[in-house]
């Protein structure tokens, strides 16, 4: 069996194939998790363990202390690199692009073999367009609603509203709350609606990401494959 894991920002994924079947899946909030937290997949044959992380040095460490406190294995970590899988990199220092793109792009493009744009809807909503012979052409790497809040709040002296204030109206607001909240609602949306315009006949649009559903909803297009990052693991660490 083979355990893949997508290591975020805010949370944490897993989940157990057999082959190309799905085990067992779940996910935590990175900064809760410890050695414990998959210990429910102790008793299973794990025999690989592929890891994309974002997360940062000291969550590396815990998961790979982790799999060898569970499993004896030390855990296959995923690096971006110039070409893997019929994709080329853009970027000059591979090394600069966070893993997270590059996994999701391969997989994006290994499922369709034809141009794609990759959305993942996380921290941050990142952007990627890969031509039809697995040139990536760029991307756009932009606050994501969570972040967009926060930001008002740091790096504002006069700006203060209610965060618990839930739902995605886009109506101009009559006070602060609702100025900010609906205001990053209009953003993320006018986003899903200039991306779903951009997508033709020929390229194939991806969602991915913690708010990628919404994303989804919004557009009423494309494909929406909450697993994409971890789907791109078994290209990129073989």
């Amino acid at each position: 069996m083979r355990l893949e894991i997508d290591a975020g920002n805010t949370f944490l994924k897993w989940r157990l194939m057999d082959a190309q079947r799905l085990v067992e899946s779940n996910s935590i909030l990175t900064k809760d998790f410890k050695a414990q937290s998959m210990a429910s997949l102790a008793t299973y044959a794990v025999q690989q363990i592929l890891v994309g992380s974002v997360a940062g040095v000291e969550n590396n460490h815990q998961v790979q202390a982790a799999c060898i406190s569970l499993w004896g294995i030390d855990p296959i970590f995923a690096k971006t690199s110039n070409n893997c899988a019929g994709v080329k990199n853009s970027y000059l220092d591979a090394s600069k692009m966070g893993v997270d793109r590059w996994l999701a792009m391969i997989a994006a493009y290994k499922k369709v073999n034809r141009s794609v744009i990759v959305v993942d809807c996380g921290s941050a909503i990142t952007v990627d367009y890969v031509s039809a012979k697995g040139v990536h052409q760029g991307g756009y790497i932009i606050p994501g609603l969570r972040l967009m809040r926060e930001s008002l709040l740091r790096n504002t002296a006069q700006v203060r509203f209610d965060q618990d204030h839930t739902g995605m109206a886009m109506r101009p607001g009559v006070n602060t709350t609702e100025a900010v909240m609906h205001g990053c609602s209009y953003l993320f949306q006018s986003l899903a609606h200039s991306l779903k315009d951009e997508a033709d006949a020929e390229t194939e649009l991806f969602i991915t990401g913690g708010d990628g559903e919404l994303m989804h909803s919004m557009m009423a297009s494309g494909l929406f494959e909450p697993d994409l990052v971890m789907e791109g693991l078994v290209w990129v660490c073989r």
